[in-house]
């Protein structure tokens, strides 16, 4: 297991695109975006179900301060390929809206995390207007490290992602829903970014974080330059090592889960077309949407507000609600930034996830910051100076 503080792709001279970070390069630079972690690790040797080894959790992201349950934001999803699940989306497509918290988790835990969040949202409106909950959750599979048909997650640990949502840095890596994950075939995890825009561009803030668990490593691209070519297996094995097929806990099966949050006021058509333009920045890295990846981007927008279906209550029947949206000749900064902050956030899950031993002795190797920072420099890229980590 890795300790401490971890370089971010920044630390090592990587800088993505042409826009600015916000002042976390973190999602939570959205203007009341709120992120928590549980993290569930304990255990090693072999599997015995139920037991562990356990490398999981569960990741919240609040898309603002007030009450999601009743105050939704516009949005909108896109599907890359469908070998996942994203509960709530069906809503979306039809309302446009998003209540309540999103949720990121293992694949076999998205019923109780889902439940959980249901009964969080009962709890805090006991007396209050008749409330109805479909929140979204996210998932990607993290059976190769973690006891995954354990079922170790649970209500609690939602609870405590959900009490420990905060604005400001995120932690990253091997935290929450992203702690059993592995990208490119090297530790991967929950990892985030975010682009501040000119004022030319409409000065809007464009936060992503991922939850990343896809890719080969021979695919691996950073800033445009073949880091997978450069890790070959040979020297940084892979965790699916002597592994073959398409199934579970092998090379490429895995999948990635991509929020977008900005503060630009956007109408559901938008939203949906900006998560469109994330998965471009995880193409950038060398993300193929395989066969066997569940590939899956909700994008909000905050600049609406009073959606929700308790939001309203009080207006008359019929009443007639302003909405504000950006002009779509004026969405193509925003779109650049969620390309540019996606590539960047798959890069900082992958420097700071660190190596992870989980079930049966399996290892996924970290990306090593220090030979990132050297494989970079030759192709032209970073500062090609020894770092402190």
């Amino acid at each position: 297991m890795s300790a401490g503080p971890r370089p971010r792709a920044r630390d090592v001279g990587i800088v993505i695109g042409r826009r600015a970070p916000g002042r976390a390069n973190a999602i939570t630079d959205v203007p009341g975006v709120r992120v928590g972690h549980a993290t569930i690790v304990r255990g090693e040797g072999p599997l015995v179900v139920g037991v562990g080894p356990v490398r999981t959790g569960v990741t919240v992201i609040f898309p603002h301060d007030d009450d999601l349950f009743l105050d939704g934001v516009f949005a909108g999803w896109h599907r890359l390929n469908g070998n996942g699940e994203l509960t709530g989306t069906a809503w979306i497509d039809e309302a446009g809206i998003l209540t309540g918290p999103i949720a990121l988790t293992n694949t076999h835990s998205v019923g109780i995390v889902r439940d959980a969040i249901v009964a969080r949202a009962a709890r805090a409106h006991p007396d209050g207007p008749e409330l109805w909950s479909l929140p979204v959750v996210g998932e990607t599979y993290d059976g190769t490290l973690n006891d995954v048909n354990g079922f170790h997650v649970t209500a609690a640990h939602v609870d405590a992602a959900i009490d420990a949502a905060a604005a400001g840095p995120v932690p990253e890596g091997s935290v929450g829903g992203g702690t059993g994950m592995i990208c490119h075939e090297l530790k991967g995890g929950v990892g985030t970014a975010s682009r501040v825009l000119a004022a030319h561009e409409g000065g809007w803030t464009v936060g992503v974080l991922v939850q990343a668990n896809h890719g080969v490593r021979e695919d691996l691209r950073i800033d445009g330059v073949p880091v997978g070519a450069e890790l070959p297996v040979a020297e940084i094995p892979s965790p699916y090592h002597g592994r073959e097929g398409s199934g579970p806990g092998t090379p490429g099966s895995g999948s990635i889960v991509m929020i977008v949050a900005t503060d630009a006021p956007l109408l559901p058509h938008q939203c949906r077309r900006l998560a469109q333009r994330a998965g471009l920045g995880m193409a950038r890295t060398g993300g193929y949407a395989r066969n066997s990846s569940g590939d899956f981007i909700l994008a909000f927008a905050t600049g609406n507000r009073s959606l929700g279906p308790g939001a309203g209550t009080g207006r008359p029947h019929g009443a007639v609600i302003d909405v504000r949206m950006v002009p779509d000749d004026g969405l193509d900064g925003i779109f650049a930034g969620a390309v540019e902050a996606t590539e960047e956030a798959i890069v900082n899950a992958l420097l700071a996830a660190g190596t992870m031993r989980g079930v049966n002795g399996i290892e996924a190797h970290g990306l090593d910051a220090q030979r990132l920072g050297r494989i970079m420099a030759r192709y032209g890229r970073g500062p090609g100076r020894p770092l402190a980590v």
